[in-house]
């Protein structure tokens, strides 16, 4: 079996896989990180984002192979120790969530939103986050937590 190695919340990892692996199963089997969710395994519910090399990827679509040399970064990297992520305190403090199964990978995905457009407009944020479903909150409150996110990551 080959062996993949990257970095993974400024760790770095190697790890025994098949070449069949999708991203997504090494994180949750091999890694233990369980924050990054398989919700489809079609690429369409966006549960599984996560940044490679700081952009938004849908790991379930991923072959771990694929992230060879990268910098992985899931949603249990964004937190500085106690400290969440702007992105991550907004969600929070802005209802942002029901059941909480979309919420990595929403956050995940607007935080790559935002590093892009900076100060998105409503509309921006709805288009931005149309590849992650959420089941539960009607997008309402998530909406407004990423643009008090935004606000928040711009200072």
């Amino acid at each position: 079996m080959p062996t993949v190695k990257m970095t993974v919340n400024g760790k770095a990892v190697s790890a025994e896989v098949e070449a069949r692996t999708l991203l997504v199963n090494l994180l949750r089997e091999k890694l233990g990180l369980t924050g990054t969710h398989v919700g489809c395994d079609t690429s369409q519910c966006g549960a599984c984002v996560v940044h490679i090399d700081g952009k938004s990827v849908k790991s379930c679509t991923t072959l771990a192979l694929q992230a060879e040399g990268t910098k992985v970064t899931t949603i249990e990297g964004l937190a500085n120790g106690e400290k969440l992520h702007p992105m991550q305190e907004a969600f929070r403090d802005n209802h942002g969530l029901q059941c909480g199964f979309c919420t990595p990978g929403m956050v995940m995905s607007a935080i790559c939103l935002v590093k892009e457009t900076p100060n998105p407009t409503e509309k921006q944020v709805r288009d931005g986050l149309e590849g992650n479903i959420c089941r539960c909150t009607g997008y309402h409150n998530i909406v407004q937590a990423v643009l008090a996110g935004a606000k928040a990551m711009r200072g």
